[in-house]
């Protein structure tokens, strides 16, 4: 079988990790952050969040020096359960990626509609109270199709495209920081938490896994280094991409909290662009932070894609979804066939419109923490050395109270039915692809 073209190097893989998690959340839902935790708490809820998946992110740097494999964790359960274990794990984390690929769509054409106002026309239909127009489907549909070519032209077009775009982001998030810091207040923090600090800070720490989803991107591609590239290396990018994205979103959340007042930004559209454009006058300055949204949100699209399409090729070429799935571009080295199924599931879910933008946000913090639980308990157990056993154990039992967070009912911001009903067509999706005859 073909194998993928050997383009990355160290830079790229940070560029994927880091790239795979900021998108437009920090612009698109910076209202919904400061009303579940206050400043101060969404401020920790990451803070806190990023701290505890340290461990989880070291396990999947030994995993990816042991067993490079676009499959991830279904390549990791499999060295110690059974095959269907394999494959629900691997399946759940799929979900954990392609579901942000709509939402990136989605989140352009709302983007968009906010600078061209006109965008809002031509209603097409209603999905929970939330319409659906007709140009800002189109405007998903054409970046949908945009990412489809960059990723089928091959792995070096798109991590280029990657490192480019992550570049940019950083850049202006270091300027927004020091504009913040030197013409906001202490004063606009106030009140530091939304609720009673401990709920505050739980109500964020819920969604933290999806946001921060993508460091656990790097094994996907791992396949796709550079001949000479060091195994090593791999963690480095995991760790980087992990306590860069983390602070990204605490430091973005206390400039946007310090520059304005924060309580008045709640239920406002791109409440990070008023706050900036209210605190310094500069509608310039929002125009620039919607622009660089853009960039995050082309950004964590291809991330995503990425690492979606990895996983398809992984499970094809092991067998346990169709194999045409593991089929490799003759030219460009490319998994095509994966590519093509992930461009028409991201078009499908695009119809959903603004409806998927905050439930997605709850279903794929549980997938992810779900395949960090079975990652990290796959290692603990294959692993004799103390020290790894212990980092495993710490990091299982992290997965394990994000996860348990979103499944018991009595812990507030559990899954409601919407987002049982959402969990339960993927599992029955994947149960479809894998009982079907596979060649």
């Amino acid at each position: 079988m073909a194998q993928l073209a050997r383009k990355l190097n160290l830079a790229n893989y940070f560029a994927l990790g880091f790239g795979t998690m900021i998108g437009t959340g920090w612009v698109v839902l910076m209202d919904d952050w400061l009303s579940r935790g206050g400043p101060l708490g969404a401020m920790l809820g990451f803070a806190i969040g990023g701290i505890m998946l340290l461990p989880v992110g070291y396990i999947y740097g030994q995993w990816v020096q042991r067993l490079p494999d676009a499959a991830g964790e279904a390549a990791y359960t499999a060295q110690v359960f059974p095959p269907f274990v394999s494959y629900i794990t691997g399946w759940m984390m799929l979900l954990a990626y392609l579901i942000v690929c709509p939402w990136e769509a989605v989140a352009l054409g709302k983007l968009v509609a906010y600078i061209f106002p006109q965008l809002d026309r031509m209603q097409l239909y209603t999905i929970a109270e939330q319409p659906v127009f007709l140009p800002r489907l189109l405007v998903g549909v054409a970046i949908t199709l945009f990412i489809f070519w960059i990723n089928y032209h091959g792995i070096h077009a798109s991590g280029t495209f990657q490192s480019w775009a992550t570049s940019a982001v950083l850049i202006v998030f270091l300027l927004l920081v020091v504009i913040s810091g030197s013409t906001g207040s202490p004063a606009h923090l106030k009140p530091y938490f939304s609720r009673s600090p401990f709920l505050s800070i739980l109500l964020v720490l819920q969604i933290v896994p999806y946001f921060v989803t993508g460091f656990e991107s790097v094994p996907k591609v791992a396949e796709e280094s550079l001949p000479g590239f060091q195994p090593r290396d791999f963690f480095k990018a995991i760790a980087m991409a992990l306590l860069v994205g983390a602070g990204f979103y605490v430091l973005v959340i206390g400039a946007v909290a310090y520059i304005a007042p924060w309580p008045s930004l709640v239920g406002k559209r791109f409440a990070t662009a008023i706050a900036f454009e209210q605190g310094t006058h500069l509608a310039w300055l929002a125009r620039l932070i919607l622009g660089i949204s853009l960039v995050a949100l082309f950004q964590v699209f291809n991330g995503n894609f990425v690492a979606s399409t990895r996983l398809l090729f992984g499970f094809g070429r092991r067998g346990t979804i169709p194999s045409a799935f593991a089929k490799v571009h003759a030219k460009f080295l490319s998994p095509s066939v994966a590519i093509a199924a992930v461009t028409v599931a991201t078009l499908i879910g695009l119809l959903l419109g603004d409806s998927l933008l905050v439930p997605v946000s709850e279903v794929g913090a549980m997938a992810s923490a779900f395949g960090w639980l079975a990652a990290c308990l796959s290692f603990f157990i294959i692993e004799k050395n103390l020290r790894l056993r212990i980092l495993s154990a710490v990091g299982i039992a992290v997965s394990l109270i994000l996860l348990l967070m979103k499944w018991l009912p009595i812990v507030p911001g559990h899954f409601t039915p919407v987002e049982w009903f959402a969990f339960a067509v993927w599992v029955a999706l994947g149960l479809l692809f894998h009982w079907r005859p596979h060649r």
